[in-house]
């Protein structure tokens, strides 16, 4: 892969594309170039390996790209195009060109930002309806979404546990920045206790078929009322299967949470209401206080991570998000 400004210089140059762009925007990701050319999107996955993602071949990156189109489809296949290479003959780089592949990018058609469910939420236009056809959609994509024995696994009272274990891990150093010591060890301590209460349960759910491949990073930002009958629920994880296996009740559980956040804690229960109807899943409201609070502390931990490496000028802001959402996780204990 050519440097990282050069192939940005290159790919901020309109006539690159095949589209007729009158011109190209770039927004960045800590894990991808985003270049927005009008009616069209193209994603490049930049060539890093964290440790839970690892884009750092080309064939890695056209794999993963390739593992976006295919699950965003399944909520998504509207926005979703294809992948194509990006092509470098003799130093002209072009997106589709007749060059050498030296990366991929995913093409995916603009989706408003007006119509994001977050921005929706911060301008209080968000309504009890379009949360039931959501609920109705994610009932529907459950149902149908793949689960196996392997899949299953991920919901096990020892994956369970691993997983809440990694979030403690992870965010000690945080303690009396973010977190104090004793949200700390009260949201530790609940968690435990939770686990080892419910045992049964987590096995039911197993058993159950309650693990599925989800979508696995359902909050607001990424729900989108495109059209006046189309809603478009985009940018899963595809990176890392782990992140998407999981029970139902800890996906909606997430938007729940994030509901929440935005002070609509009205919308957070019909949302659950509406998904319950359409599910049958009653179950899910025994666990839907545990996986929001095991959500929350989830984003906790991403913003405090954010702001190690957070602009000055954004620090404050990623440090109050933090611990916003480890104060929220803290509410649903009982």
């Amino acid at each position: 892969m050519p440097e990282l400004p050069k192939l940005i210089q290159a790919l901020l140059d309109p006539k690159v594309y095949p589209d007729g762009s009158p011109g190209v925007t770039l927004a960045q990701t800590g894990i991808s170039l985003v270049f927005l050319t009008g009616d069209y999107v193209y994603k490049v996955k930049k060539p890093v390996n964290t440790g839970y993602l690892d884009y750092s071949s080309l064939e890695k990156r056209q794999f993963y790209c390739q593992r976006e189109i295919e699950l965003n489809r399944r909520l998504c296949p509207a926005a979703y195009l294809g992948v194509v290479p990006i092509t470098d003959s003799k130093g002209q780089i072009e997106i589709a060109g007749k060059g050498d592949v030296i990366d991929y990018a995913v093409k995916m058609r603009y989706l408003p930002q007006e119509k994001m469910l977050n921005i929706l939420l911060t301008g209080k236009q968000a309504t009890p309806e379009m949360l039931t056809r959501v609920a109705q959609k994610m009932a529907d994509f459950h149902k149908k979404a793949e689960t196996s024995p392997a899949i299953g696994s991920y919901g096990s009272i020892d994956m369970v546990t691993a997983n809440a274990e990694e979030n403690f891990n992870g965010t000690a150093r945080y303690i009396g920045r973010t977190i104090s010591q004793e949200t700390y060890q009260k949201i530790k301590s609940y968690t435990n206790r939770f686990i080892e209460a419910n045992a049964d349960l987590f096995r039911k759910r197993v058993t159950g078929g309650r693990i599925r491949d989800c979508h696995g990073d359902l909050h607001s930002a990424h729900i989108c009322f495109s059209k006046k009958n189309s809603i478009c629920i985009y940018d899963c994880i595809e990176f890392n299967d782990r992140f998407r296996y999981c029970d139902v009740a800890s996906e909606i559980a997430f938007l729940a949470m994030d509901l929440d956040n935005y002070g609509r804690a009205d919308l957070s229960k019909s949302f659950v209401g509406d998904y319950v109807s359409a599910s049958g899943d009653k179950e899910l409201l025994k666990l839907l206080d545990f996986y929001k609070c095991y959500r929350a502390y989830v984003r906790g931990k991403v913003e405090s991570f954010n702001s190690d490496s957070a602009p000055e000028e954004e620090k404050a802001k990623t440090l109050e998000a933090s611990r916003k959402y480890f104060k929220l996780a803290e509410t649903y204990i009982h």
